[in-house]
């Protein structure tokens, strides 16, 4: 019986563990219907430099079968992890993934100068990635 307790007690955190991975929140949707989200899971403030760091990924909601969003080393995940200064209004890049491509990290995006956002959808991830940054675990 405590083998029974023990193994579902351990099933019930895998489970938890997995559904927590991925807590994608949209922020932007595209003129032909793409979604554009960020893993709030994954987001944290970099103690270094201050920037707020997400992993965000692009998705069609509905299609099937089901796009994205989703993280690297996924069928369906395609996105990038950005580093957004939220005093400055700035981005700066440190990877992309794709199916085809694992998700490789920059190792100096601390020392990259950050770009103005260019589009609808960056200056929309700014806003929302900012909002809250303050209670952002810092690592």
């Amino acid at each position: 019986m405590r083998r029974l307790i023990a193994l579902a007690a351990l099933s019930a955190m895998a489970v938890a563990s997995t559904a927590q991975a991925e807590a994608w929140k949209p922020y932007a949707t595209t003129a032909n219907g793409l979604e554009w989200s960020y893993d709030t899971d994954y987001s944290y403030r970099d103690t270094q430099t201050g920037k707020v760091v997400v992993m965000q990924a692009v998705g069609k909601p509905g299609a099937e079968p089901r796009m994205g969003p989703s993280g690297p080393g996924k069928a369906d995940g395609v996105g990038f992890v950005t580093a957004v200064d939220c005093k400055g209004k700035t981005l700066t890049s440190l990877g992309g993934y794709s199916p085809k491509k694992p998700l490789e990290l920059s190792a100096n995006w601390r020392t990259a100068t950050g770009v103005q956002p260019k589009s609808a959808e960056d200056k929309a991830l700014i806003d929302s990635a900012c909002q809250g940054a303050d209670q952002l675990t810092a690592k």
